[in-house]
């Protein structure tokens, strides 16, 4: 049997000004602004299921499940040490009896996982591809950060797969790569809606998100997208609705 981690191994930390507890990993990946926003553009509403696909250590699924107070989220990563500190975060929040997390790959998933049974998916999915760059030294870093067996095509089948006839995707990702995500989605989903997390005033945006239902055959959507600085670093009022009160993005 191996021994649980030291204590000083993980940090204790808090998302959304308190609500939710997050303990991670004090080296490697850790969550930081990526999953907050991607939670609060899940259009999700009571009674409904959602699928955090790569959950980690549940940053997402616990920002939504604390948003949305009557919806249900599953969790599945690959990771897991990370499964177990996510087991850990949804008792520490104490939402065990609508959260659960399970380990799993997304190309050979577990069979308790149906095809269809999600009203929602969200992914943040690793940013690099698997032959760009040099992957972090930091194994769990690189799993985060760069492509594995999984591309980016598998998790957007996969979470296109996991939900019902227009149920919705939401995916975070890197803005230079909008069109490769726009195209695994062509075909197979409408009613895209793009959104885009600008740095500045006046400055590109670096993350975009972008939602997405299945099946329908709506026209796409460009959306003014969110601020996320002031001149001086501070967070706009708007990013800090999100960040610190838990606001949803309206998309």
């Amino acid at each position: 049997m191996s021994r649980p981690a030291p204590a000083d191994d993980f940090t204790e930390d808090r998302l959304l000004g308190g609500r939710v507890v997050l303990r991670q990993p004090r080296q490697g990946y850790r969550a930081a602004i990526d999953p907050v926003f991607l939670a609060a553009a899940v259009p999700a509403q009571a009674g409904d299921s959602v699928l955090d696909v790569g959950c980690g250590v549940g940053a997402a699924m616990l920002c939504l499940a604390r948003r949305v107070e009557e919806c249900r989220v599953a969790g599945i990563d690959t990771q897991r040490e990370l499964v177990r500190l996510a087991g850990d975060n949804v008792l520490l929040n104490g939402v065990g009896g609508r959260v659960t997390v399970m380990s799993g790959d997304l190309l050979r998933p577990p069979p308790r996982l149906e095809p269809g049974s999600f009203a929602h998916a969200m992914a943040n999915p690793p940013y690099l591809e698997a032959p760009s760059g040099t992957p972090p030294p930091d194994g769990g870093k690189a799993v985060a950060h760069v492509e594995g067996e999984a591309d980016l095509a598998a998790w957007v089948k996969f979470a296109l797969t996991m939900v019902r006839a227009k149920g919705s995707v939401t995916f975070i990702h890197r803005a230079d790569r909008l069109d490769r995500l726009l195209a695994e989605l062509c075909g197979r989903a409408g009613a895209i809606e793009f959104f885009p997390l600008w740095a500045g005033e006046g400055k590109p945006a670096k993350r975009v998100i972008l939602r997405a239902r299945k099946g329908v055959a709506t026209p796409m959507r460009v959306l003014p997208g969110l601020v996320l600085h002031e001149a001086d670093g501070r967070y706009t009022a708007a990013a800090d609705a999100v960040l610190r009160d838990a606001a949803a993005l309206v998309l």
